[in-house]
């Protein structure tokens, strides 16, 4: 019985077998290529309306600043959005943000609601600025983006925008507060959870809340100001007259975390390794077939840079190093033996010494000098470019800092402190479209990158050095013989520092070719001759630092080397400013 059924049920199954038709190759054909075409369109249309973070202005013409390209973003991606309203912290509110994994983009403060629906962020945040809320023109964001439902932040001027456009009264302060203040927090909740009562914190205003907007608390005061942080808790909204953002702040970044997650609701999951598999596909996506071509620099920024895009399109990136004249002692020859000896990387080696220095001549400004060397690397590389095939895009290492201490746009009224080499120096009749795949990123998260990529920390944990290279070490006309000086004893001071084993605990560490002459005595006989800068700070992201407060020994023998063997040289002088109110580099 159980043989006939068992050969029933074969039977049947061999007349289903033999029933079933195969369908046409063609048909079956058809239908792969319809679900490929849709998928194709589907990708496409995705590429298009993904924020160009993390590769944010991947491929840019140098004029473009804030435009609606640059704000494109999946609605899967949680996104903080910080208003620039001119602060100098603005990136340093995006770095913050960032620290506790969820990613940030800063926009203009004008930015429509319209833009914001498009790009659903899960919060704003209104950075601080220079300006009152009672100046003429005073920048002030779309009222509409308060009935919007979405967590707001005020930090400084933001919070005095609030205050001024729900009606509260911001005047100015009695006694302005710059600098370190004690904080009394009158509610624990939400904004200052798991908070200690009493924290130190940094001020920086010279404007004050005077009378709250209706619907609104005060949840924070100082000595000095009454109201230092308020809430509207129904609409979601906070402020606080403080900078959390800076290192000054205690707990400072606990209460940031508190907005994001709390309040906002984000979940932390931006990381450098995904960071590194969106961009290299949207890389692949931009490029497709064409070459690039790179500045190696052999510094942290360019050389991730061609790291990265060598991931993801191999052999298409062709890098070139451009010897300037304005590099650092021996950086030719290490340069060429790191990459083009260990790491296999495409590389060709342009001698323009002469070109550039000749540009340089009788320069003495540091912004014009910054320009002729972006303007000439350009050049190079447009000559050198000519002899390969197919190439389209330039590739360069900008970081955030670079962008913040460079670009003023008008919907972002950042006040310009510098011109970045990558960022002000293009000439407008550039032939290649720009990549710059680590322009929304900091130092120590292109440092992270590096590390997943194999890079070795000799490159990883280098110090960063200038674009424009030793000619803003220069101070005033860069010739051949200053920079040779300068060379020389740029070189003794890392020296040094690295033998006392502080070359990884100092941010930067180099001379300065100061443009003055002072009288000195060498043997028996009288000198009038230069005078050397040293300068050492601490930092961890470029955008804040202090200098280092290295032994008087460790001084006194690089003073006496240089002195001893730089010929040209009779004084040395150490620089102990900070940033803010100085810059890292002299110019």
């Amino acid at each position: 019985m159980m043989k006939m059924r068992h050969g029933k049920t074969k039977r049947i199954l061999a007349r289903k077998v033999k029933s079933k038709k195969p369908k046409p190759k063609m048909a079956k054909f058809k239908k792969l290529h319809f679900v490929e075409t849709k998928w194709k369109k589907f990708h496409r249309r995705s590429t298009f309306m993904r924020l160009r973070s993390p590769v944010t202005s991947l491929a840019r013409t140098p004029s473009e600043g804030f435009d609606e390209k640059t704000l494109k973003t999946p609605r899967t991606k949680e996104v903080i959005f910080i208003l620039d309203f001119g602060s100098q912290y603005t990136q340093l509110i995006a770095r913050r943000v960032r620290e506790n994994k969820v990613f940030s983009k800063i926009v203009p403060y004008n930015i429509t609601p319209a833009e914001i629906t498009q790009m659903a962020p899960k919060g704003l945040i209104l950075s601080g600025g220079p300006m009152s809320v009672y100046d003429k023109n005073a920048p002030l964001p779309d009222r509409a983006i308060f009935k919007m439902g979405i967590p707001i932040l005020g930090i400084c001027y933001g919070m005095q925008a609030i205050t001024h456009m729900f009606e509260g009264k911001v005047d100015r302060s009695r006694e302005r507060e710059f600098g370190s203040a004690e904080l009394f927090v009158d509610s624990n909740r939400d904004l200052f959870a798991n908070l200690p009562t009493n924290l130190t914190c940094w001020m920086s205003h010279g404007d004050s809340i005077k009378k709250l907007p209706t619907g609104f608390v005060s949840i924070a005061h100082t000595l000095n100001a009454p109201i230092a942080a308020i809430a509207n808790r129904a609409k979601k909204i906070y402020g606080v007259q403080f900078h959390p953002e800076v290192a000054h702040t205690q707990r400072g970044n606990q209460i940031i975390s508190n907005f994001l997650l709390a309040i906002c609701g984000c979940l932390p999951r931006w990381t450098m390794d995904k960071f590194i598999h969106s961009a290299s596909r949207q890389i692949r996506d931009v490029v497709g077939r064409k070459k690039i071509v790179l500045g190696l620099s052999g510094g942290v920024d360019s050389a991730v840079t061609a790291m990265l895009i060598n991931q993801s399109i191999g052999k298409q990136l062709h890098c070139i190093f451009v010897d300037n004249g304005l590099l650092r002692k021996n950086e030719v020859a290490s340069v060429e033996r790191t990459f083009k000896g260990t790491f296999k990387i495409n590389l060709t080696i342009v001698d323009a010494r002469k070109r550039f220095l000749q540009r340089l001549k009788d320069i003495e400004d540091p912004e014009e000098k910054r320009k002729i060397i972006g303007d000439e690397f350009i050049k190079v590389f447009q000559d050198t470019a000519k002899k390969l095939k197919n190439v389209e895009f330039l590739a360069q290492g900008t970081l955030y800092p670079d962008v913040i201490e460079s670009v003023s746009p008008n919907g972002g009224p950042s006040a310009v402190i510098k011109t970045h080499h990558n960022v002000g120096g293009l000439p407008k009749n550039m032939k290649f479209k720009l990549i710059e795949p680590l322009r929304d990123l900091f130092k120590d998260e292109v440092r992270v990158i590096g590390k997943h990529l194999g890079l070795p920390e000799t490159v990883l944990k280098r110090q960063p050095f200038p674009g424009p290279g030793l000619a803003i070490r220069v101070i005033g006309e860069v010739t051949e013989e200053r920079l040779d000086i300068l060379r020389e004893a740029d070189e003794i001071v890392l020296d040094e520092i690295k033998k006392a084993n502080l070359y990884h605990e100092i941010w930067q560490s180099f001379a300065v070719l100061l443009p003055i002459k002072t009288v000195g005595v060498m043997g028996d006989q009288r000198t009038y001759e230069n005078v050397i800068a040293i300068r050492c700070v601490s930092s961890v992201d470029g955008m804040t630092a202090d200098w280092v407060k290295i032994p008087y020994e460790l001084l006194g023998k690089i003073a006496n080397r240089i002195i001893n063997e730089v010929q040209g040289v009779n004084r040395v002088v150490y620089d102990v400013s900070s940033k803010p109110p100085s810059t890292i580099e002299w110019e």
